[in-house]
């Protein structure tokens, strides 16, 4: 019988492979999670409602609440809609189709707040919007006043479809590039039309790609931030941006976590929901 070598290892190698991995998660998710749940959960005399009670009261959460989960059922169909059809004509090949995937992933090397303060020059009272209609004869109009909430949300919605439209387009024309040709040239053999064999062709294959961008491009949403902030200030508030204003102006950050926490509730619920909505429902599918 093998006699162990002296100094060797106990743990069995898939644990040290993963270990650096969940080591990683711990520190970076796992904790910060957990401070975040006592921050929110414990006060000076230990467990306590009160934060939260004092979130619920608060004026701008629930208008925050509304607004958030409207900018994400508005602007994620949008951005998959733009993103699929601008991926499905690159895959086509057009002529100059390097030249458009460079201008459209361009908005990907700005930041938020500098895509904000773009759309800000646009928008503003004074702005080249308003410049044109001037010039047009038309009479100017106030985007960004809080009288205004519809086009106040207008402009974040067409700042934040601008800005962040590029990511989701990256992932589809990535897992594109993993679908064989041969299927879908097969179908257009056989008589399936266009629209044929993008049902049945090509989204079925696209399916890993569309989860992970539908996953990950929601949970951005959910951090929208800096552009609402450019535009719009606590006009049009937002999640995250209670829990910075709790957390740096109010000094409250118990309030804040409990804000974050609703965040973090939201973004998983989702991604658990993208997963069964587009889990592969065939025969031969591992279940």
């Amino acid at each position: 019988m093998a006699r162990r070598r002296p100094g060797r290892s106990r743990l069995p190698a898939p644990l040290l492979l993963i270990g650096p991995s969940l080591v990683f998660m711990t520190v970076l998710f796992a904790w910060p999670m957990v401070v975040g749940v006592a921050q929110a959960f414990t006060g000076d005399q230990g467990a306590t409602l009160r934060y939260v009670q004092r979130m619920v009261d608060d004026a701008y959460f629930w208008p925050a609440m509304r607004n958030t989960l409207l900018l994400i059922v508005v602007l994620i169909p949008l951005q998959f809609a733009f993103a699929l059809a601008m991926a499905l004509m690159l895959r086509a090949r057009p002529r100059f189709h390097g030249v458009y995937f460079y201008i459209w992933v361009l908005p990907l090397a700005i930041s938020d707040l500098a895509a904000g303060l773009v759309w800000l020059s646009i928008f503003t009272d004074r702005g080249y919007l308003n410049s044109v209609l001037h010039m047009l004869g038309l009479q100017p109009y106030a985007w960004l006043s809080y009288q205004n909430p519809t086009s106040l949300f207008l402009t974040v919605l067409i700042a934040e479809l601008w800005r962040a439209t590029s990511l989701v387009l990256v992932i589809i024309v990535a897992g594109l590039q993993g679908i064989p040709k041969d299927y879908d040239e097969v179908a257009s053999v056989f008589g399936a039309t266009y629209w044929q064999r993008l049902r049945y062709v090509i989204l079925p294959q696209l399916r890993p790609s569309l989860q992970v961008a539908m996953i990950l491009r929601t949970i951005l949403a959910l951090q929208t931030f800096a552009v609402a902030q450019a535009l719009a200030g606590r006009n049009f508030p937002l999640l995250v941006g209670e829990t910075y204003y709790w957390y740096n102006f109010l000094q409250n950050p118990n309030v804040a976590a409990a804000i974050a926490l609703v965040v973090l509730a939201i973004s998983m619920v989702t991604a658990v929901g993208y997963l069964r909505l587009l889990r592969d429902r065939s025969p031969g599918a591992a279940r």
